[in-house]
């Protein structure tokens, strides 16, 4: 008889990207990507299909007897390794809103993984959604399940800031994982100060991921997913500009629905929480970057 020729495919140093849309997930995987170490990306479909595993061998499916909890562990590592196979990079970065509400089960599977969560004033989340829905006018856009959703500015951001919707998930899920048992795995990365100061936010980034030094361009960082974009009805949604500065502008939103959303940023004054933080303090100069350990 002949041997299998099956090879056990090695796991990478595997990260996590996750944390509320449009606040710079994609600009910072832009700009890891420059580290030839490194692989970042978009968000990847391993969320998906990892919830999808889970779901078919837990207590209520027929095949849960079928697997054990040594093989649940093993099948889920695998579909890290086996998706990522052909990169060369050993450090990946895996990119998904989803994986603050998964951190204990990532964390089982990957002890030395950190999550690094990014995020951004509420009110300019939605807003930033806003103006993407607008400069699409003739889409309808799959953010919207129906017309009453997308029908004026207000129902599309109560649609969006729904507890099980784009915006509301990620805003719940992370505060879940700041206050999780694994919180001292994750950083949280506020999107103005990376645009403001980026080489110090990568900085300490590295610092927090025990990586050696890497010089970064922040004048010609490029990412672009056009497919993925248009196949939402959200061209650009993923473009990312060549130089990383802050770009000042006036809200779109009206007033009264701006200031409902504007003050929810709790990352800035956390309690009783192990998780770091590279972030402007709200009393402070907002050039100013701080990395944190909230233990009292």
């Amino acid at each position: 008889m002949h041997g299998s020729n099956t090879e056990v495919v090695p796991l990478k140093t595997i990260h996590f990207i996750s944390g509320l849309p449009r606040s710079g997930s994609t600009l910072l995987s832009a700009i890891l990507r420059q580290n030839p170490r490194f692989h970042a990306g978009m968000s990847s479909p391993i969320a998906t299909l990892f919830q999808g595993i889970v779901a078919q061998v837990s207590a209520g499916s027929e095949l849960s007897s079928m697997v054990t909890p040594a093989q649940r562990e093993s099948i889920l590592k695998g579909l890290f390794s086996n998706y990522y196979a052909e990169r060369e990079q050993p450090v990946i970065f895996d990119t998904n809103r989803g994986w603050t509400a998964e951190l204990p089960a990532l964390m089982t599977l990957f002890p030395n993984a950190k999550l690094i969560c990014t995020v951004r004033n509420v009110a300019w989340v939605l807003d930033s959604l806003e103006r993407q829905f607008r400069s699409n006018a003739f889409e309808n856009t799959r953010l919207f399940n129906t017309p009453s959703e997308r029908a004026t500015v207000y129902t599309r951001v109560d649609a969006l800031a729904g507890s099980n919707r784009l915006v509301g998930y990620s805003y719940q899920a992370l505060r879940e994982a700041c206050y999780g048992e694994q919180a001292s795995r994750l950083v949280i990365v506020d999107y103005d100060l990376l645009t403001a100061a980026p080489a110090e936010v990568i900085r300490l980034l590295y610092e927090f991921l025990e990586e050696p030094a890497f010089e970064h361009d922040f004048q010609n960082v490029i990412y672009d997913a056009p497919e993925f974009d248009n196949q939402l009805g959200l061209a650009g949604l993923h473009r990312v500009r060549r130089e990383v500065k802050p770009q000042k502008r006036r809200t779109i939103l009206p007033p009264d629905l701006f200031e409902r959303y504007a003050n929810l940023s709790f990352w800035q004054d956390l309690q009783n929480c192990a998780a770091f933080r590279i972030v402007a303090q709200a009393s402070k100069e907002p050039s100013r970057t701080d990395i944190t350990n909230h233990t009292s």
